[in-house]
């Protein structure tokens, strides 16, 4: 493997894109550090990791892994690219429900950048949306108990001032994304995220050094024999998910034989690939989402009916592992219904002549589609719920920061191995078009799509 990265360097349109890349994501790491105007960074930093000491567990958490930790420091990167991941979740979802959307989705490549555009458009509406109630939030120093965020006579004009910084700063990831995507390697907004994500190592492994120093007066609080269970839960991980997002159940399809003039076109075997885990980490974000909200409502309004209610949410609580795997389930179920239409599938394999050995076409096809699409994404969606809930379940068996617990399951090792396969796939079918050996013996790499 060492060999595929040094002949990665040989081939000199490769090497362009990998350097071009690496600067992408070194200026994106070096807007992580920029502060918003107006803004105490370090107080607003202190104020998070008591936060996150409590293990009440906040929806800013989330949105600090997708920025990289900027969310934490409230720099000019803090939304991240998330607003346009929402949009480009709303869009399609849309895509589904209206018409309209879906015949432009159809028309090609037209309806693609018709589709992108009004990403675009809903990426600003949503940045404008978030940045406007975290300004406000900011604001009254009442929810940050007595910690002083901003100056006390900060005004509108503060508010708009972060608006347009954070709204900029996310259509700038967003184009930095693009031109990874066209003049990189790999797909930009995901080589952001994953490039966030593993900008935290250091810091989480700096914790994890502290922990297992002696502290005044008593022995670590963590031993060694606990981090070697980890470190063997952390390899357990990375295996299962680099072999759930890669699986796949492949449907054999079978296209008649048809004879047109002096011309004979079909009769070949083919097959469907129906992946086993088709929503991937967006159905984690959406249960994380819904299930840290209320918790993130009590941390800013002071009403102790609302914050009781909101306890019954917490991490290490069966109720809140039961209610995430429940959201976890449904979601990936939903997304699958989505983005895949055994109806559809069926009708076009009807009017190209294919079929499924042993199943009618038409209506049985779509029967069948679904009931293997059913089965499979239970597995998929199973599988999803219990590398969500490690972290957790770690954070609260061993006695660890969530930052740490974070790197031993859930969306970061998930989106960070999806991510290193689709780009690892890029390269070796570069090296593998220049006649270089790609980076396995046998086989190839297969990426999640």
């Amino acid at each position: 493997m060492l060999a595929s990265f040094i002949n990665c360097f040989k081939i000199p349109e490769l090497k362009k894109k990998i350097l071009f890349t690496l600067g992408i994501i070194v200026v994106y790491r070096i807007g992580c550090y920029i502060p918003t105007p107006g803004i105490n960074g370090a107080v607003l930093t202190e104020y998070f990791q008591r936060m996150a000491t409590s293990g009440a567990g906040s929806i800013f958490d989330v949105m600090n892994m997708f920025s990289g930790g900027a969310m934490h420091k409230m720099t000019v990167f803090s939304l991240g690219i998330m607003p346009y991941i929402s949009s480009s979740i709303i869009l399609q979802l849309l895509t589904a429900v209206i018409p309209a959307l879906e015949k432009l989705a159809k028309e090609g490549q037209a309806g693609y950048h018709k589709i992108n555009q009004y990403t675009r458009y809903g990426t600003v509406v949503l940045a404008l949306i978030q940045s406007f109630f975290i300004a406000l939030w900011i604001k009254h120093p009442s929810t940050f108990q007595n910690f002083e965020v901003v100056s006390k006579d900060a005004g509108m004009g503060f508010v708009l001032t972060t608006m347009f910084t954070l709204t900029c700063g996310t259509l700038l990831l967003m184009w930095l994304g693009e031109q990874i995507q066209e003049r990189g390697i790999g797909n930009g907004i995901s080589l952001i995220i994953a490039a966030g994500i593993i900008a935290s190592a250091p810091s989480a492994g700096r914790t994890l050094v502290l922990l297992l120093s002696p502290s005044s007066g008593s022995g670590s609080q963590l031993q060694p024999l606990t981090l070697l269970i980890m470190i063997c839960f952390l390899i357990g991980v990375i295996i299962s998910i680099t072999l759930i997002t890669q699986a796949q159940r492949r449907i054999p399809v079978q296209y008649a034989r048809r004879i047109v003039g002096r011309k004979v076109y079909g009769g070949q075997s083919t097959y469907i690939p129906l992946k086993v885990d088709t929503s991937g980490v967006i159905a984690i974000i959406f249960a994380q989402s819904i299930i840290l909200f209320p918790a993130t409502l009590a941390s800013f309004i002071p009403n102790q009916t609302f914050r009781h209610v909101a306890g019954f949410l917490q991490r290490g609580d069966f109720l809140y592992y039961g209610l995430y795997g429940l959201l976890i389930v449904f979601f990936c179920y939903f997304y699958t219904a989505i983005v895949f239409n055994p109806h559809d599938v069926a009708d076009n394999m009807k009017k190209h002549g294919g079929f499924i050995p042993g199943v009618r076409p038409g209506a049985q096809t779509s029967e069948y589609l679904d009931f293997v699409l059913t089965r499979i994404t239970l597995a998929g969606a199973l599988f999803i719920c219990a590398i969500a809930i490690m972290p957790d379940a770690i954070m609260a068996s061993f006695k660890v920061p969530y930052l740490v617990a974070s790197f031993f399951g859930g969306t970061g090792v998930l989106i960070v191995v999806g991510v290193m396969l689709d780009t690892m796939k890029q390269i070796e079918s570069h090296l593998l078009t220049r006649h270089y050996d790609g980076f396995m013996k046998t086989g190839h790499i297969r990426g999640r799509r």
